[in-house]
């Protein structure tokens, strides 16, 4: 075989399809882009539009949330820490630690750090020293005589909550006095309409004609 022979299988690289060509190529006129219209146009990215009524994805309801705090953590069994120990792939009169898994091949890529399960059975006294241990884990190493030590702190109990302050109640307005009782007090001091005044018609009376 000389290299100017050499060639893709057959089939492996399909020709282009030259479009615009004449109605008799399959691909003339419109090109394969159908009738005029907003597909026919460069650019066109619809998508999830559905002709302007409310889309699918904004129709179904929405659950949940994405937590961006969470940590991730690998898991690590106490069935598989029993079966390093078998294999002398970890010392058990060594503290286990992150790095001891690491070169017993326990763990591989970490996360945000190592989670100690209690799945499996474990037969020998351990030291263990991980990021986190779900209560069984810690349970199953105490009753062999070992102990679990935990780098991320438990999370504190939560305080509760101050009670709302409640404003005090406005103070009662003084009761109002009764209308006849108020217009009593306006009138009082006054003199009635009548005296004081002479009538505009009548004469005063002469002392020596009584």
């Amino acid at each position: 075989m000389k290299l100017n022979e050499i060639k893709d299988n057959p089939g492996a690289r399909k020709p282009r399809m030259r479009v615009g060509r004449g109605i008799g190529s399959g691909k003339g006129k419109q090109s394969g882009r159908g009738g005029k219209g907003q597909t026919a146009r460069s650019g066109v990215a619809i998508g999830g539009f559905e002709g302007g009524q409310m889309p699918l994805y904004r129709r179904i309801p929405k659950r949940g949330f994405t937590n961006f705090f969470r940590q991730s953590f690998v898991p690590v069994n106490l069935g598989g820490i029993q079966a390093a120990i078998d294999a002398n792939r970890l010392d058990a009169g060594q503290p286990v630690t992150i790095e001891a898994l690491q070169k017993a091949g326990l763990v591989g890529r970490l996360r945000d750090g190592v989670r100690l399960l209690a799945k499996g059975e474990l037969k020998t006294k351990l030291t263990v020293k991980v990021t986190g241990a779900s209560r069984a884990a810690v349970a199953a190493v105490e009753a062999k005589g070992g102990t679990v030590e935990v780098t991320i702190p438990p999370k504190p109990p939560a305080e509760p909550k101050a009670p709302r302050a409640v404003p005090p109640a406005p103070e009662a307005k003084a009761e109002a006095k009764p209308k006849g009782e108020a217009k009593s007090a306006k009138g009082e001091g006054k003199a009635p309409k009548g005296e004081g005044k002479a009538k505009s018609g009548a004469k005063p009376q002469d002392p020596a004609k009584g």
